[in-house]
């Protein structure tokens, strides 16, 4: 009764190969695909604005287009978030596409999910729906799922309560496929890719994950045969605190216990996920709210050599005029420079400047005609790393809650009928857990000033204007120092940035682990490109970067 579910997509433009990768490198029942993110509903909002036929991933077609008849063959269900704003549009053109290549497949699709006519204002507001509009399809005999903007993890847990017959309220199994269904979205992250401790092994091209998932919905991560890549808990770990906050994971169909997953090695590249608790869903259900913000323009100026700091002041005192009237200005100076240096790149800094405003102009011509101006009339060596635009749109995102019972989540089958798709039963308001308690810390010792890396991995990433990071050790006498040593005032100093902004720690001990959550760093989010790394994809690396006064034991 083990199903076996694959992923071939972790974002918009991941590896276009990996369907096929997936559906010829070894036996799946289901295969999946994670096109949406944050950006990404921005994105399809804007070509949904110049086409309203449009809102959809159009890779997955492209990708679809050669692997259609493979995964005929090979009897494999495929489900995908890729509909994006337009899931009804894009099972029609999957219809289409089927019929041209001679395909006999059956085709449905998950809507109820789009909310953006009670958001005045917004360019696309989608709740995010759980998985058993994925259930439905699937059980009416679908062999292809299209659905918008639900949960990523829902897209393992619909095609599990589909095949082992779930009903809502059986919350730890429920819980075990979130679980799982969070360690596959991000696809090769789950394998190797963007992890600390890459070094470890192969992962030049990593292989895409997969999850053979039980009855009782306890799962292994692995990947195919002779790919690339690795699987190991530290791989798992990482994955399984990205993008997280609490002990509590709240989904629309279950809140997972993060504090009580265990993760186990089950030989090579297979991780056993077990012990996972479930509550049920909060109340309400999370609404993505996308809308433009207004302009954005840039310059970023080169100063190289000698007196960077006063070279940098002059080129701001000649901005100064023309940036007086717009309403959010951002220098930001960052010191690549080296003395002495043997290239003129290595002896040069950069200075960013960043303006943002609701009207273009005061962002474009302002801007630009004041920085080509300066050509000959500024420091010495003036240049600039391109020229400034005329300005672009940039989007904002927030979060907003409705009840279950305000969406309509139906699942409309190939044949036009239409399932609707029943709210939550049961819900459980969403409080934080008490903190459990430390463990024995390290008896003294000597220690030496190191990096943080040397002894605990991290990962990082948005959600909203937040940014979480979660760091974890990789024995237990690393655990012991990390969760006595790594406090949020220890955070704050480490991460200057987040000194004024509120920090929460979450200890995670089956984990070895400690998430921290960094509210507003981001600003209104990826789409308004607030700091350097908008995203908070390096903000874990930065931090196993800074030095601490570590045992020596442990080095």
């Amino acid at each position: 009764m083990t199903l076996r579910i694959g992923n071939a997509s972790g974002f918009y433009g991941d590896r276009f190969d990996a369907m096929r990768e997936m559906l010829t490198g070894g036996e799946l029942d289901v295969l999946t695909g994670d096109y949406l993110a944050e950006l990404t509903m921005l994105i399809l909002g804007r070509d949904r604005l110049k086409d309203p036929t449009a809102g959809y991933a159009r890779t997955f077609l492209r990708q679809l287009e050669e692997c259609l008849g493979l995964a005929h063959e090979r009897g494999v269900r495929i489900v995908t978030n890729a509909g994006g704003l337009n899931p009804a549009g894009l099972a029609d053109n999957v219809r289409e596409l089927a019929d041209h290549l001679g395909i006999p497949v059956r085709v449905a699709h998950v809507e109820g999910d789009d909310l953006t006519a009670r958001y005045p204002g917004s360019l696309a507001a989608h709740a995010y729906l759980g998985g058993f509009g994925i259930a439905a399809c699937l059980r009416e005999g679908a062999d292809i799922v299209v659905t918008g903007r639900v949960t990523d993890a829902a897209l393992v847990t619909g095609p599990a309560a589909a095949h082992f017959g779930w009903q809502p309220g059986e919350y730890d199994r429920l819980a075990g496929a979130v679980v799982t269904g969070h360690v596959l979205e991000c696809g090769t992250q789950a394998t190797g890719g963007n992890y600390s401790f890459f070094r470890d092994g192969d992962v030049h091209r990593p292989g895409f994950p997969l999850a053979e998932i039980h009855p009782d919905g306890t799962a292994v991560i692995t990947k195919h045969p002779g790919t690339g890549g690795f699987v190991d808990v530290g791989t798992v770990t990482a994955q399984l605190l990205y993008e997280t906050g609490g002990a509590r994971y709240a989904g629309p169909d279950v809140t997972a216990r993060l504090d009580t997953v265990r993760l186990t090695q089950d030989g090579p590249d297979r991780v056993r996920i077990e012990g996972v608790r479930g509550e049920a869903p909060p109340p309400t259900l999370k609404v993505g709210l996308n809308r433009l913000g207004g302009f954005r323009n840039e310059v970023v100026f080169v100063l190289t050599g000698l007196d960077i700091e006063a070279k940098a002041a002059l080129v701001r005192e000649q901005m100064e005029a023309a940036l007086g009237k717009v309403t959010e200005v951002r220098w930001e100076l960052a010191r690549t420079d080296r003395p002495d240096a043997d290239t003129e790149e290595t002896a040069s800094a950069l200075l960013r400047l960043v303006v943002r405003d609701p009207e273009q102009d005061a962002v474009g011509r302002a801007l630009s005609g004041a920085a080509v101006e300066l050509a000959l009339a500024s420091y010495p060596g003036f240049h600039v790393l391109a020229p400034p635009g005329k300005g672009a749109p940039y989007g904002v995102f927030e979060d907003v809650y409705v009840p279950h019972g305000a969406v309509d989540h139906v699942a409309v089958l190939n044949d036009g009928r239409r399932v609707p798709v029943a709210p939550a039963a049961e819900t459980l308001v969403l409080d934080d857990v008490p903190e459990p308690p430390l463990p024995e810390p390290l008896p003294p010792g000597p220690t030496r000033r190191a990096p943080l890396g040397l002894v605990a991995g991290a990962r990082s990433g948005d959600k909203g204007g937040n940014a979480n990071v979660g760091v974890w050790a990789r024995t237990d006498e690393a655990w012991r120092w990390l969760a006595h040593e790594l406090t949020v005032d220890r955070f704050r100093e480490l991460i200057p940035e987040s000194r004024t902004l509120p920090v929460t720690r979450h200890s995670l001990p089956d984990l070895r682990a400690l998430n921290f959550v960094v509210e507003g760093i981001l600003g209104a989010g990826v789409a308004a490109q607030h700091r350097f790394d908008p995203q908070a994809k390096a903000l874990g690396e930065w931090l196993r970067s800074r030095h601490l006064d570590i045992p020596e034991a442990l080095l």
